[in-house]
């Protein structure tokens, strides 16, 4: 055996969770791959093949378990990718994304060739695109047989297929038995009118804070948090239609997982909407990697997330509405937006009833339109900026955007600085360095006197900058946390 593969047996042997999601394990005896925090007996280490994700698994032959069930398991940070161009395909594909757009489609939008997206993606993840493509819908089929009572025609278009004999086909093939077998193992949830799902996270996940910095800045009528859950309304453009709901997120009972309830109105962009979820959870983080890089500064706090976006528009514009200002302050003013310009919405809860305005939407709203709502003229022209870049497909404000154009692009909008740009980069862009240089919250936490001396401090804390911010951010807020030496 190699000394990758003796490592990777260790942690399987120990069940560690730190490394799920960043390897599978297929067993030849059995056919079968699994997470390494599986809970079945552990197989000989010769029967061990080891894969870099769930598709490379399945390329080779092997089904998923469904104890463990590969479908849960975190996905990686960009940084931990040797191409960050790949880890934007695969974020697109398991987004959904491809099932409008097609892979010329993905390739185009990553500002490449069909074969240069082939090439690179193959060289990352050891499959094609189109591989990955077909796992993460199988996996997505079997997540919603096994987690849901749909009815298997819907469930296959849900899922990606365009046809159920299709779907049928493709998942014997592949799993050896049929859908509806899978189903009955599964023992699927009664129907409902909403779904219910799980996602993994590596721990220690901090949820109390991430929580709390979510409260702070939710915007009224679109987003609420109240007894341990965040909940809020969704609209998901797909194929030409506007979907709509609403999702609610709390801790799952007993397990490293968040659970995620949605409405059933969701169905068809479930995708995207999962991965909204991981986006606003940090659910890819890998807490230890951030923990090593930090040091002191994270030793109080190892579980800390960055909070994401589910929505880069919207949080784009809460962050132009956030500038020289209190963070209620910009709440107010984000309550007042969306309460002008979004649409209303139904959901079971009497605080969620708004969409955050789309930015075609904003994009037709006039200056004065938005200036009445308390909104100074700068931060007005910097909003219909954002929105018509946005709304014409020019400006993409997403997890899987080149970090370093979109910054480009953003700061050359009027109104947009560069606290501004790496703020959308940190929440929206998902950007594990992002570092938003002149904050003076960070100078202060430091204790250094000018932004040149909180940079060069910053520098030892790369490529995980934005998890420094919101440890710095922690501190200052928390007198009882002692600063000491942070460096």
């Amino acid at each position: 055996m190699t000394s990758d593969h003796s490592a990777r047996y260790a942690a399987l042997v120990a069940r560690d969770c730190r490394f799920d999601g960043r390897f599978f394990v297929g067993v030849s005896s059995t056919g079968i791959y699994c997470r390494p925090v599986c809970r079945v007996r552990t197989p000989k280490a010769a029967n061990c093949n080891f894969f870099e994700n769930a598709a490379a698994a399945e390329a080779a032959g092997f089904r998923p378990c469904l104890r463990c069930r590969p479908e849960l398991a975190p996905g990686l940070a960009s940084v931990d990718m040797p191409s960050r161009l790949a880890w934007a395909a695969a974020q697109r594909i398991e987004a959904g994304q491809v099932d409008a757009d097609g892979l010329a489609g993905l390739a185009t939008r990553l500002g490449i060739t069909d074969r240069h997206l082939r090439r690179v993606f193959s060289d990352a993840f050891g499959v094609t695109p189109i591989a990955y493509l077909q796992t993460q819908r199988l996996l997505l089929a079997k997540r919603l047989l096994a987690d849901t009572a749909l009815p298997i025609t819907e469930l296959a278009l849900a899922a990606g297929f365009g046809s159920l004999r299709r779907f049928n086909a493709v998942f014997h093939a592949h799993y050896g038995l049929s859908p509806s077998a899978l189903r009955k193992a599964a023992a699927s949830p009664p129907a409902g009118d909403f779904m219910r799902f799980e996602l993994a996270y590596r721990p220690p996940f901090d949820w109390p804070r991430l929580l709390a910095f979510l409260a702070g800045r939710c915007v009224p009528g679109v987003e609420a948090v109240e007894g341990g859950c965040y909940r809020r309304s969704v609209r998901v453009e797909f194929g030409g239609a506007t979907h709509r709901g609403w999702l609610a997120i709390t801790l799952a009972t007993g397990k490293d997982a968040v659970a995620v309830s949605m409405s059933n109105s969701l169905v068809r962009v479930l995708p995207a909407v999962l991965a909204g979820v991981r986006r606003v959870c940090d659910l890819s983080c890998e807490p230890d990697a951030v923990a090593r890089a930090l040091g002191p500064l994270a030793a109080d706090a190892p579980g800390l997330r960055v909070p994401g976006a589910f929505d880069g528009f919207e949080m784009a514009v809460r962050a132009v509405l956030g500038q020289q200002v209190t963070v209620k302050a910009a709440h107010t003013l984000a309550g007042r937006f969306a309460a002008a310009l979004g649409e209303p919405v139904e959901t079971p809860f009497a605080d969620i009833n708004r969409l955050f305005p789309a930015p075609h939407w904003v994009a037709q709203a006039s200056v004065d339109e938005i200036a009445s709502l308390g909104i100074v003229r700068q931060r007005t022209a910097a909003i219909l900026s954002l929105a018509r870049e946005v709304a014409a497909g020019r400006l993409d404000i997403g997890p899987a955007a080149d970090v370093d154009a979109t910054l480009g692009q953003l700061q050359a909008l009027p109104g947009i600085g560069r606290w501004t740009a790496q703020y959308i980069a940190l929440r929206a862009l998902g950007w594990p360095d992002a570092w938003p240089s002149g904050d003076v919250a960070l100078i202060k936490s430091l204790g250094v006197a000018t932004a040149r001396e909180a940079d060069a401090a910053a520098e030892a804390w790369r490529p995980w900058r934005g998890y420094a911010t919101l440890h710095l951010w922690r501190r200052l807020n928390d007198p009882s946390t002692p600063v000491g030496d942070l460096r």
